[in-house]
């Protein structure tokens, strides 16, 4: 069983399905759905194209440079059949996704890593913003250590004019 990738975005093509596109010049194109086949045809750059293996390659969201993707490779040498060739390979296969998953995972932690701080950063700022809003006005009367952040509104003398006027 052949598994083929996709032209557009790398993904995994199995058979009897997709889309094969040929050119005038013989050259085989093949898609995994309608999306890729159209976007193809709109001649769009898969490089350019936020959910395609090829930008998240390029800006450094995946993995680009692995030894286990050299596992991948398609090879056109046929081979020929050894059973205990077979057995080692496809134990071989087991670890290798095993290996790939710790890799992509450190990966990922790498890229993640000053997140953390940035988000804790934020989530601080929004509450001194807002303090108001998770405390009611009573506990801060109550307890005078707690304080609420200081803050300048400017109000114009239009709305202070219609609020005396409301109140009349």
């Amino acid at each position: 069983m052949r598994l083929e990738k996709c032209w557009f975005c790398s993904s995994t093509i199995y058979p009897g399905h997709g889309i094969q596109f040929v050119r005038n010049d013989a050259k085989i194109f093949r898609f995994c759905r309608s999306k890729c086949h159209k976007n193809f045809k709109m001649k769009r750059n898969p490089r350019k194209v936020k959910w395609t293996k090829a930008y998240r390659r390029l800006h450094g969201k995946d993995m680009t440079q692995d030894l286990t993707f050299e596992f991948e490779r398609k090879r056109n040498r046929p081979e020929r059949y050894d059973r205990n060739l077979a057995e080692t390979t496809l134990k071989a296969i087991k670890k290798i996704t095993k290996v790939r998953v710790e890799r992509e995972a450190k990966h990922h932690a790498l890229r993640m890593k000053g997140k953390k701080a940035k988000d804790h950063k934020e989530a601080v700022k929004e509450l001194e913003q807002s303090i108001h809003l998770v405390k009611a006005p009573a506990v801060f009367q109550q307890d005078p250590t707690l304080t609420l952040p200081k803050m300048q509104v400017k109000v114009s003398q239009k709305q202070s004019e219609e609020n005396n006027a409301m109140e009349e």
